[in-house]
Parts: C-alpha cells; structure tokens; sequence
C-alpha cells in the first residue's frame, strides 16, 4: 500500500539516489593518494601482489630502457601454450587431462602418469547419490553460474573433512571438483531446459573411457554424439581456457578467500562469482550478442564501410547496449597479440566451414580486422588493441550446439583447474591473510544527537 512517503518502489529508488551520491568519490583524489585504480597503473600494468609458478604472460619488452609492446606469449609451468598445444594437437591427443596434470604437479606427465591421472579423474566423475534430483533438479534457473555456485557449496554438506585444508585433501577435494564441474553445470542446463523451457529432460551418464570434452558432449546432447573434430575443438577450447595467471579477476579471487584459510568450496563458489561477471568470463556471452546485433543493423554484411559504421556506432554509445565497447578487442595484458585467439582462430575456421557457418565466420574475421584501426581513432590507448580469445569462443560454442546459457560454464569447467592450481600453490607457500589497504577521505565528523538532524 502507498503511503505519504511514496511507494516501496520509490523510497527504494530515492535511497539509491542517495547512496550514489554520498559514496562517489572524486577521480582526482586517486591520483593524489597514489591510489591504483583496478590494481593497475597509469600505464595498465597490473600492480605485483604476488608470486607464482603456474603460469607467465608475456606482452611486452624492454628495449633500451623503453617498454615496447609484443606479440604476446602465455606459457603453463614455463612451456610455450603454442609449444603444448601443437604436441597434443599433431600427436591426436586430446590435450585437457595431459595439461591439467601440468599445471597441477609443474611437469608434463610420462605416459603412465597421464594414465593413471585419467583414471583417477574418471573414478571421481560421479555426483553423491540423489544429488542430481534433491540438489540440481529443485531449484532449476536459467542462470547456470549461480547454479554451479548452488552445487559446489552443496557438496561441501556431503565431505565429512570439508573445512581440511592439508594439501592431501585439498587436492583430494580439487579433483573431485574439476571431475563433476561438466556434470554439474550440463545437469544444471537440462534441468532449467526440461521445467523452465518445457523441452525433454536428459541426464546421461559419463562415459570412464573417454576425455572431458567428450564427455562434455555426450552430457550435452540428446543422442550423446559429436564428431571428432567438434571434441578435438572443444578440448582445444578448455586448455586455451584453463589458467591465465594469477592476476585475473577470479584466480585473484580465489588466493584471496584462501589466505583466510577458508574451506575449498567456499574458495571455488568465490571464483565462480568473480567469472561470471560481464567484464571477465561473461564476455563471449557478449560478443555473440553483439554480432547478434549487427546482424539484424547492418544491411549488407559484407560491405566494409557499413560495417565500420555499426562499429563507430558502439563506440560513440549508439548501437547495441550502449556501454561503449565492441566487445571481444582488446585486452587488460595483451596489446598485439593473444596467443590463445592466434592458436583458436585457425581451428574455429575449420569447425565453420564443417558446419557451414564459413559466412559467418568471414564476417567475424572482418570485425577483427577493421576494429583496432576504428579504436585507434576514437580511443586514447596506452597500447594496441587485438581479438582476445572471447573474440572466437562463444562463435564456436554456438557452432558447437552450446546453448549461451553454459557459454560461461565451459570457461568454468576449465577454469577450476587453474584456480586449483592457484589455491594449493597459496596453501602451501603463505600463511598471511592477503588484506591491502584502502585510503580514507572521508572528512572526521562529530556525532548528532536524534533531535538535531
């Protein structure tokens, strides 16, 4: 019921106005207290919080005492991602079990390692008994991140040494995770499809004999069959995916709710948060939106000049979601280069053409090219601006027959094993709770007495 004060709705709306006021701060004060803003300098660089051994991003280089921009380079423990992906690539490998066991243990496995690690993975690929039905299936939502969320935190109910943060059962509990995340998030999807969406409900089993992407897959679709090459590109896909440092956003998140010596499924469902925002594991979602988009605006899709126009468009904040952006250039690291989109374009290309979306795919190819130059125009870049690898993912994930609603989900089902990396690597190297410090400006101020305000 309205009352003098307005309706719920516009008191709620009045006290966000005030909130927005009394806590905006002024840009300059940053600059002036030596603030980084996003852990960043004036020039992008990430700010050092910490160390690591898991993996190395390369974008630049000193010459004569001057940054320059390079072609950049990712190496997993020290090796090339080029280097790892072309051995299980020309070998006809799938290439996720070999690579998570690198960066997990810091070597590549011998063949009996990998073996045995394989197995181990395929023995812990089940979910506790009735969990699909009492846990995935009660609550079905279209969002499938809170949903992975949901599960994870439910499964710390059934580890009867969930708060155990001994290196033996972390690991234990990590293996664990990256075995079910397909489960979990394709279940997840089916649930939501089958009582949301009002389609038939599958719940396949996993196969022990075959990889993750495969299973992946089979999970996936009703009649549980892909070809060689959807399997071989999806795999690609989770190792470009698996591990990018330990500054990004959620593998930052995940050493800093493991400092405070927290359980490992409080530390996963963290992470799953930080990915699922729009500015780091949500991004494909909008790339493919975004091409959604100049599809139904442009014309005549092979015509450069118009599509340089939409182009211009979402710079200047008048086309699509009007934040500015083409989504999918650019990256926080990378200025010439992301190794991970250089390696998936070649792939995306072949899987295109199979599927007959070469078209599309063109169109895709001419976005990349003629966005830096229309960037470099309208924007002040401290540096260049190239595809990231979210550029191609989520085409292919819709070439594949991935619905949007798991386009993240796949990033979190290879994700998790560089966050596990990174959380046993905190585990066993820090004992300090990481808590920097925030500046002040808020001017000191006496108290007033009720009757006075």
């Amino acid at each position: 019921m309205a009352t003098e004060q307005g309706t719920k709705e516009e008191r709620v709306q009045s006290l966000a106005a005030l909130c927005a006021e009394k806590n905006s701060i002024d840009p300059a004060l940053y600059p002036l207290h030596n603030v980084q803003r996003g852990l960043r300098d004036k020039d992008g660089n990430g700010v050092k919080a910490g160390l690591t051994k898991i993996s190395t991003i390369v974008s630049s280089t000193m010459v004569d005492g001057q940054k320059q921009s390079c072609p950049g380079v990712l190496r997993y423990r020290g090796i090339d991602i080029k280097e790892i992906t072309g051995g299980f690539l020309t070998a006809s490998r799938f290439g996720f079990e070999e690579v998570a066991y690198l960066l997990l243990f810091g070597d590549l496995p011998a063949p009996a390692q990998l073996e045995d690690f394989q197995s181990t993975l395929a023995e812990m690929r089940h979910l506790p008994p009735h969990f699909v039905r009492d846990v995935i299936m009660k609550a079905p939502r279209q969002d499938m991140m809170n949903v992975l969320s949901r599960s994870v935190l439910t499964l710390a109910a059934y580890d009867r040494q969930c708060d155990d943060t001994s290196v033996l059962n972390v690991l234990r509990q990590s293996l664990q995770l990256i075995s079910v995340f397909p489960l979990l998030a394709i279940y997840g999807y089916h649930s939501y499809n089958h009582y949301e969406c009002d389609d038939s409900l599958y719940i396949h089993k996993p196969d022990p004999g075959i990889s993750c992407a495969e299973n992946t897959l089979r999970l996936l679709r009703p009649d549980k069959n892909y070809s060689a090459l959807e399997a071989k590109i999806l795999d690609l896909a989770l190792v470009l995916h698996m591990e990018h440092g330990g500054g990004n956003n959620s593998t930052f998140t995940t050493h800093v709710v493991s400092s405070s010596g927290t359980d490992t499924y409080s530390v996963i469902a963290s992470a799953l948060g930080s990915l699922k925002g729009p500015k780091h594991g949500g991004a494909n979602i909008k790339v493919v939106q975004m091409f959604d988009d100049l599809r139904q605006t442009v014309r005549d899709l092979q015509d450069e000049d118009e599509v340089s126009a939409y182009l211009t468009a979402l710079l200047e904040k008048q086309a699509f979601d009007h934040k500015g952006l083409i989504y999918g250039m650019g990256h926080a690291v990378y200025s010439i280069s992301d190794p991970r989109a250089d390696i998936f374009k070649s792939f995306t290309e072949q899987l295109a053409t199979e599927k007959n979306c070469k078209e599309e795919f063109d169109l895709y190819s001419m976005v990349e090219r003629l966005a830096p130059r229309i960037i470099g125009q309208r924007r002040r870049i401290y540096k260049g601006v190239s595809a990231n690898v979210d550029f191609y993912s989520g085409f292919v994930y819709r070439i594949l027959g991935i619905p949007a609603e798991l386009f993240t989900p796949m990033f979190a089902i290879a994700r998790i094993v560089g966050w596990s990396a990174h959380r046993l690597e905190e585990l066993i190297n820090q004992d300090k709770i990481i808590r920097p410090a925030y500046q002040s400006v808020m001017e000191n101020r006496n108290y007033t007495a009720m009757g006075e305000r």
